[in-house]
Formats: structure tokens, sequence, C-alpha cells
């Protein structure tokens, strides 16, 4: 296994852990076999009017062996202001793919996050479903996916109920390669409670990859997210706009 290379985190960035991950954005494109990914983490402690400490940590592993692919997500983000936490949040994701036709594959995966900010106590996921490759051209890979999840929720309001209840997830995919210097990928899931609905979230997540030197790229991200029924005193909508520099391996 090579190395693992640290990311260089993220230069600017709102408050705003997606409710939804998009797992579009971790899959690294690569024609061989073996392991890729990456691993970043920071730290910063402050005084001026306030004592500050942030601590943030983000890992993605990814191994490849046709046709299997497997993929790992870690993202910790802990903030605490005045001996008070302020934005703490944590998402971990494990996916399995086996590709079986040229075209499709199939996938399970399993998710299970925290989040402060959103009042999101724990959120439990498992699900499985089909991927479909729509394109053959390597200029540009459009992708779709169906699949059906189990979820647990438990949120912070003091009014809502524990949830467990079945999703749906189908989401669209592109990855457009315009100079060998340059990714533009967009993704945006569609989540219905299959109980009802009226109770769904959408999330939509746009990126520009920019290679400046060799493998250190120019990282710019939108992301929209908005749920239905979120927690009580949550707005429906949500976006995060970031900046910054990664390095990757393979």
């Amino acid at each position: 296994m090579k190395s693992v290379i640290v990311i260089l985190c993220i230069c600017f960035s709102t408050a705003l852990h997606s409710q939804i991950l998009n797992v579009e954005s971790l899959r690294k494109v690569t024609d061989t076999s073996g392991w890729s990914g990456y691993v970043g983490a920071n730290f910063a402690l402050k005084r001026n009017v306030n004592d500050f400490v942030t601590f943030g940590s983000d890992v993605h592993i990814q191994y490849k062996n046709k046709p299997h692919l497997i993929l790992f997500k870690n993202d910790v983000d802990f903030q605490k202001i005045e001996g008070q936490d302020f934005s703490n949040s944590f998402i971990s994701h494990l996916r399995y793919n086996y590709r079986f036709h040229p075209k499709i594959a199939w996938e399970f995966f399993l998710q299970g996050q925290y989040n402060k900010v959103n009042l999101i106590d724990f959120r439990g996921l498992m699900g499985a479903g089909p991927r479909f490759k729509l394109t053959d051209s390597e200029k540009y890979k459009f992708y779709a996916g169906t699949l059906v999840m189990f979820e647990y929720e438990e949120v912070a309001d003091g009014i809502t109920p524990t949830q467990r209840d079945f999703r749906g997830s189908a989401y669209l995919s592109f990855s457009l390669y315009p100079t060998d210097r340059i990714t533009l990928v967009s993704t945006t899931y569609y989540q219905p409670d299959l109980g009802g609905f009226s109770d769904y979230r959408i999330s939509s997540q746009s990126s520009l990859v920019v290679t400046l030197i060799n493998s250190l790229a120019l990282t710019t991200r939108y992301t929209f997210v908005y749920d239905a029924f979120p927690a009580v005193g949550i707005p429906n909508s949500q976006y995060d706009f970031t900046t910054g520099l990664t390095y990757s391996f393979d």
C-alpha cells in the first residue's frame, strides 16, 4: 500500500456539513487496481476576545480490484468557543460496488452520522441498489442510481420522535473533462420517504477541480441541501461554498 498523502486543507469554508453525503465526489477515477485516496487533518487554537479550539479530519480511502470497488469516508469536525461546543459533526460511510456488467453495478452501503448544528444526534443508513453508466466517452461521463435504504434517526429538538423508515435514493451524476487539467463534477440526489412522498430531501453538489502541479489541485465546491421536514428550528434549505487545495495519490 502506498503512503497516504496529507490533503492541504480547506482555505475558505462556511459551517455546513451536508446531511446527504455526495458519494460521487469520492470516486477517484483510475484505470489501475489498488489503493488511492487522501487523508487530511487540521487543528487551530486561537485567543482574541474569546478562546477558540477547532479540529478537523477528513479520510477517504478507495480500493479497486475489478470488478470490485470499496470506498471508505470518515469526516470529523469539532469547534469549541469559550468552553462551549459550537459545531460538532462526524460522518462515516462504507460502500461496496460490484460491477457485473460493463454499464451496471450493484452497490451496498452503511453510513452513520452526527451533526450538532442540524440537531441530528444520530442518523444510521443501510441500503443497496443498482448504478448505471449512461455514456462511454472519456471526456464526459453520466451515471444514474436508484437505491432503497433503511434509516434510523434521533434528533435533539425535544419534539420529533425517533424515526425508523425506508427511503429511496435516486441520483444523477456527470463528470466533464474539457482539458487534462480541468474537471467538473455535479451530482443531484432525491431521497423521498417511501411511506409518504411529501417527506423528502434534495441535495445538489457541483465541484470544479483545476490541477496546478502534478497531483496538486485547486478545488471549488458548492452544495445545496433541502429537507422538507428537518428538526424543529432548523431551516429547510442550507448551502455551503468551499475552496481549497488537495493533494491526491493513486
